[in-house]
């Protein structure tokens, strides 16, 4: 142990308190701008009682912005994706809309830039594997481009037909082109031999916000693209929920607990896969500084199917949270039923208050969630708010352990839609990119309602007096997980 001399002790006492005064009040006026009031309190909160490390974290993750040159990047793409499709919101409206679509779908515009387009198809499966031999047998067909971008791409046992689909499509001249997540694939072990497979077989391949210090490649490294979409000959797009990794994501732990994650994809055909098609253009300029507007599927004014859709981008990229925007005003817009589906819930007051609001409204709205969790701490979190939704009056079904629920759709009335990648999470309102697509037409809809029958049918629905029964020691962990949930 060094012994100092005293009066350099006592100096050195006086800086650190003058420190560690200047770090608590330089929180109080630095942390609070610009963030919701829980946000900025478990921040202050985390300083107050650990100044030092306090300070790190918030450094490090204090900021949900990617860096400058993304943003300009992101607002070049969104000008001219509203530069390229003026006018495209002049869909049919048979039958006629009601009256509170159109605000929202300006309101989706405005803050994404893509417009509502008609004249789409769709369908929907809601089983892993028969997703993933749809994809593959489109990848057999493509003729010219093949965009992929996906938060996790492992090649397995189940997954490499879809890789052996693309290495056969560049040997006959299709330009392939991939996105993987560098955080979201690293943590599987199937990582490297993916990345030296995409080498060899000749596959143009990027990650997306790649975390690499030594290449001076650094930024907040929680800003995952989360993002899930395929696009063949920009007439065909997938997106959904599903990730390219086989159903227990390679993990022992999985295996021996059986547990598998349930998914879906939809598959579109019509105007609207130009804006799917779009958000890889833009994910790809981010990554590469290459703007792919030659090869960017045009965008059409109609097509022979029924359903009008409107693709919704959000993500630290745009400056609002688009994705919690349109979730909540959809929410608000409801008239008899509100249907949503998450593996993650973990909502801020706003989305708190619009599902409750619903529920004591006389609105009938179902919660489906898995019975169990992956990720401790959000798991927790989202138990931490099934109190206030079943005392609201919301039914909460909690599809049957083994499985992990992992689709993310809900719909609202017999009007709309919404399926893609973003949870009802903090997480995908303000740190991931994600991709939603809002879809008005019956038959769509008709098969999100079978899908979330299937559900029902393999879940147990949670009464509020089950729930009250719980353990203490339980309900303070929830409580705990909850403030967890804020520090973002």
């Amino acid at each position: 142990m060094i012994d100092l001399h005293p009066d350099l002790a006592f100096a050195l006492g006086i800086v650190a308190l003058v420190l560690d005064i200047a770090i608590r009040v330089g929180a109080l006026i630095f942390v609070p701008r610009n963030r919701r009031p829980q946000t900025a309190l478990a921040w202050l909160l985390l300083i107050f009682l650990q100044p030092y490390v306090g300070l790190l974290l918030f450094l490090l993750f204090g900021r949900a912005r990617l860096p400058r040159n993304r943003r300009r990047r992101q607002r070049e793409v969104s000008a001219l994706i509203l530069e390229t499709t003026e006018g495209f919101e002049k869909v049919k409206r048979d039958p006629p809309w009601p009256p509170w679509l159109e605000p929202i779908v300006e309101l989706n515009r405005t803050l994404g830039s893509m417009p509502l387009v008609g004249g789409n198809s769709a369908h929907m499966w809601a089983d892993n594997q028969v997703s993933l031999e749809q994809m593959i047998a489109e990848i057999e067909l493509a003729e010219q481009t093949i965009h992929a971008e996906f938060y996790i791409m492992s090649m397995d046992d189940t997954t490499r037909p879809f890789f052996d689909a693309l290495g056969a499509a560049v040997a006959r001249g299709v330009r392939v082109r991939v996105l993987l997540d560098h955080v979201g694939s690293l943590r599987y072990p199937g990582y490297r031999r993916t990345i030296r497979w995409l080498k060899d077989a000749g596959v143009a391949w990027h990650l997306m916000l790649p975390f690499q210090p030594w290449r001076l490649l650094i930024q907040r490294p929680d800003l995952r693209n989360h993002r899930k979409l395929l696009v063949i000959d920009g007439e065909v797009a997938f997106t959904g929920s599903q990730n390219i990794i086989e159903t227990s994501y390679q993990r022992r732990r999985n295996r021996r607990r059986g547990l598998h994650w349930k998914d879906y994809m939809a598959r579109f055909e019509g105007p609207v896969v130009a804006g799917i098609d779009a958000l890889f253009v833009t994910d790809w300029y981010s990554e590469t500084g290459e703007l792919l507007t030659r090869e960017a599927a045009p965008a059409r004014r109609h097509g022979d199917g029924d359903l009008d859709c409107q693709v919704v981008p959000s993500g630290p990229g745009f400056p609002g949270e688009n994705n919690l925007r349109m979730f909540n005003s959809l929410v608000y817009a409801a008239q008899e039923r509100v249907v949503l589906v998450t593996p993650y819930f973990v909502p801020d007051d706003s989305m708190l208050y619009a599902i409750t609001t619903a529920a004591q409204s006389g609105i009938e709205v179902e919660l489906f969630v898995p019975e169990i969790g992956d990720q401790f701490f959000a798991f927790h979190a989202q138990c931490s708010y099934y109190e206030q939704l079943l005392q609201a009056g919301v039914r909460i079904f909690r599809y049957e352990r083994p499985t992990i629920l992992h689709a993310k759709h809900f719909t609202i009335d017999d009007q709309l839609s919404v399926i893609g990648s973003s949870n009802l999470d903090m997480r995908s309102f303000t740190l991931d990119l994600e991709i939603s697509v809002m879809v008005r037409g019956g038959d769509f809809l008709e098969q999100l309602r079978a899908i979330e029958e299937s559900y029902r049918e393999r879940s147990t629905e949670l009464t509020l007096e089950q729930w009250m029964s719980r353990p203490l020691p339980l309900r303070v962990l929830n409580h705990i997980a909850r403030l967890t949930a804020a520090v973002q």
